[in-house]
């Protein structure tokens, strides 16, 4: 018996996916573009283990077939799923079988299913190794290591059944206040574009498909708002919000997920010009468009009625719904002619064939699943941790601290809790498993040392009743360790929304001050951690202050109150031994800022990169930040020499050269210095210019009173900007291009850019 074309492995991909489509009834077509249950839904626990629910049964039955199960192993206070329940990698494993036997056997064509999981930091199931939160990533300015990191999370993912993993890797923290900014690697478009590859090459080592969230514009909601309105422009939807997708198109990536949010009037699931005008015709996408969770659902208002909303996302380039009711009528809408069975099939053969790119018909899961080792795993968030570290302040005069210490206060709300040092979209941690600040210093303090702890106050709140007892154990002794923040822990009594996002009123939610849906008005630290924070100081005792935070706390002026501040981001559950280690001096801290700390919500926004109309700022604050992008202190010292080009003229038609800076170490510690290239245009050009932006860094380690040299290559993509049609151009002009440690503290070499050249846009 002759195979049909689509079971044959040596055919071409377009041949098998049209020989399947052609065999496809409408139903099986709907049923393919759809992924409507909640995978937790889709197995529960007997007494010899697991085994597939009715409800899934009948939702393979509804369409013959199935395209997609979103979160078959999500464990987290959402789903409700928990160790007592849920699946552990082993079982995880057997269920993505089980699923994908049953449906391969139980269905006409035999199609199998995209398992598809949430990998934002890690796999999100039980045992799934939990990374530090890409706003820690970012911090590290290392897509190597980030590879390194996706790859080992993926191969977690893939050796538990499932194919594609959702990943935030496209917003910006545009605006701190967003519950979400945790979720990014910062507010660059550039290093979020290099990081975005990282994560895609990484992945598809493992063999995993990544879909990107999210396409596009979220973070730029007005006033920091979850799933709210936008005010971008397209110039500024092109400059600023595309790149990071852009350049994971040109990886590779599997998908694109729609936000939320809403451009030029329209939400991204249904808007023409993002989906099918840029993403498709401009780029050459041949990927999947999925939606964001209930994402079509909302087109209701807009259409009046599930079926007309289907179809007006279909019908803009939307390939895969995310549990909607609107995707499961799009036979009804194809009968009454609402849109074609064309644009179906369209839609129908991208997910067919990420179906076969990934070779679920010839292996649905591994035969002979290897789990990766978890500890490898976890060494990798490990590093990250340690690598984003960023020192803030520094008097030098504490820090690293000295082995003959005697004894160490340690407080603070976020001093020993793993939960609030892990972030959002992470699953139940085993009882005793990871390391806190409190248990890493402790570790990591010499012998003899004694490390006291007094937690002050609670993490919100203005209650001070807890401050007495940390002024106390402050006052005797020699250095007080201070961890403030915030946390995204969610908790039983959490509630949800039916995406899952946190629902917030007039209040946070259980303790929580960041996460999806957990937007604030005011990014200060609550009133009882500043307060904590006075009467600290106010004892003589030298501060260090480590903010293990989602997002860019507001700070005031802490030269007078804290000997040093460090950002620890959320680190990850081993994070509390990477803060030691740099604490400690085992290691330098090279955590550079991905995105810039404010003085005050007031003066928000104070992104770097903003158009240069060269504002002279408030009358009653500064608008310049606290801490500008870029930045970041080590324990030695630097001198950085100018930038020096290797021409002071380019032609457009052929723009190459190099920039070269020379970067000595003047202290008496390794330098670990990460150079940054920034370009500013002076003049020419079809738009008005940003006041600097980020096209290229460099990571140096030099030796104490050495010297090293950062080599960059100033090319057409270092020089191209958005030109009047929305192209990618080199234009002729005068720019400064500026090498420095930070955005607030660089050196410029002039260069004339003559003869315009068009790009690819």
């Amino acid at each position: 018996m002759t195979l049909p074309r689509y079971r044959d492995p040596s055919a071409p991909v377009a041949d098998r996916v049209r020989d399947l489509l052609g065999r496809m009834t409408l139903t099986e077509k709907v049923g393919q573009v759809n992924q409507r249950m909640y995978g937790w839904d889709a197995y529960e626990r007997t007494p010899d283990g697991h085994r597939l629910t009715d409800a899934f049964r009948k939702e393979v039955a509804a369409f013959d077939g199935m395209g997609a199960l979103y979160g078959l192993q999500r464990a987290d206070a959402w789903s409700g799923v928990v160790f007592e329940d849920g699946l552990d990698a082993l079982d995880g494993t057997h269920m993505a079988a089980a699923v994908q036997r049953y449906v391969t056997e139980n269905t006409r064509l035999g199609i199998p299913v995209l398992l598809v999981e949430e990998m934002p930091h890690g796999h999100q199931a039980l045992d799934g190794t939990v990374l530090p939160v890409n706003l820690a990533v970012g911090a590290t300015w290392g897509p190597e290591l980030y590879a390194e990191a996706a790859a080992a999370a993926s191969a977690e993912l893939r050796a538990r059944g499932a194919h594609l993993a959702l990943v935030s890797a496209l917003d910006l923290v545009r605006d701190p206040r967003w519950g979400r900014a945790e979720e990014c690697f910062g507010e660059d478009p550039y290093l979020a574009a290099r990081l975005a590859e990282a994560l895609v090459e990484g992945a598809r080592k493992a063999g995993v498909g990544v879909v990107l969230k999210h396409f596009a514009g979220q973070g730029a909601t007005v006033g920091g708002r979850n799933s709210a309105a936008t005010e971008l422009g397209v110039r500024e939807l092109h400059e600023i919000h595309l790149a990071a997708a852009r350049a994971g198109v040109a990886a590779g990536v599997a998908g694109v997920m729609a936000a939320y949010n809403e451009f030029d009037g329209l939400p991204c699931v249904a808007n023409a010009y993002l989906l099918t005008e840029v993403l498709r015709e401009r780029w050459e996408f041949d990927g999947i468009v999925m939606a964001d969770g209930t994402a079509v659902d909302r087109l209701v208002r807009l259409t009046g009625d599930p079926v007309s909303a289907g179809a007006l996302a279909l019908e803009a380039g939307c390939d895969l719904s995310l549990w909607d009711a609107c995707f499961p009528t799009l036979g009804e809408a194809v009968d009454r002619g609402l849109v074609s069975e064309q644009a179906l099939d369209a839609a129908v053969a991208r997910v067919l064939t990420l179906k076969f790119r990934l070779g679920l018909f010839e292996q649905p899961v591994p035969a002979a699943p290897a789990h990766p080792d978890h500890r490898d795993v976890g060494d990798l968030g490990e590093r990250i941790a340690r690598a984003s570290v960023t020192l803030l302040d520094h008097d030098g005069a504490v820090l690293p601290l000295s082995p003959e210490v005697g004894r160490i206060a340690v407080l603070g709300p976020n001093a020993d809790s793993v939960a609030q040092q892990i972030g959002d979209y992470t699953a139940p941690q085993r009882p005793g498993s990871g390391v806190t600040v409190l248990q890493g210093i402790r570790a990591a303090a010499p012998s003899g040392t004694e490390v006291g702890y007094a937690r002050g106050c609670d993490l919100v709140g203005d209650d001070v009743s807890g401050v007495p007892d940390a002024i106390a154990l402050a006052a005797e002794s020699d250095v007080a360790v201070l961890v403030l923040g915030g946390s995204s822990a969610r908790t039983d009594d959490t509630a949800f929304d039916p995406n899952g996002a946190a629902v917030t009123g007039s209040g946070t939610p259980s303790g929580m001050t960041c996460g999806e849906g957990v937007d604030l008005a005011d990014v200060a630290l609550p009133a009882a951690q500043l307060a904590l924070l006075d009467a600290v100081s106010a004892t003589g005792t030298p501060v260090v202050v480590v903010l293990v935070q989602g997002r860019p706390h507001a700070l005031p002026d802490l030269t007078a109150t804290a000997s040093a501040v460090l950002s620890a981001w959320y680190p990850g559950p081993r994070g509390g031994r990477a803060v030691a280690d740099v604490l400690f001096g085992n290691c330098e801290p090279r955590g550079r800022l991905s995105v810039s700390v404010p003085r005050s919500a007031a003066q928000l926004p104070v992104f770097y990169n903003g158009k240069d109309h060269r504002y002279r700022g408030y009358v009653d604050q500064s608008a310049l930040p606290r801490h500008a992008f870029g930045h970041g202190l080590s324990y030695t010292s630097v001198e950085y020499g100018p930038p020096r080009l290797s021409a002071p003229q380019v032609a457009a038609d052929a723009p190459e050269l190099t920039c070269r800076v020379t970067v000595r170490n003047t202290g008496s510690r390794t330098a670990h210095e990460t150079v940054q290239l920034y370009v500013r245009r002076l003049s020419g050009g079809t738009s008005w210019p940003r006041v600097r932006e980020l096209r290229g860094f460099v990571s140096l380690d030099i030796a104490p009173g050495g010297e090293a040299e950062a080599v960059f290559t100033v090319d057409r993509d270092t020089l191209a900007s958005v030109d009047r049609s929305l192209c990618l151009t080199v234009e002729p002009g005068e720019v400064e291009v500026e090498t420095g440690p930070a955005s607030d503290r660089t050196q410029g070499a002039r260069l004339q850019i003559t003869v315009p050249l068009r790009q690819k846009g």
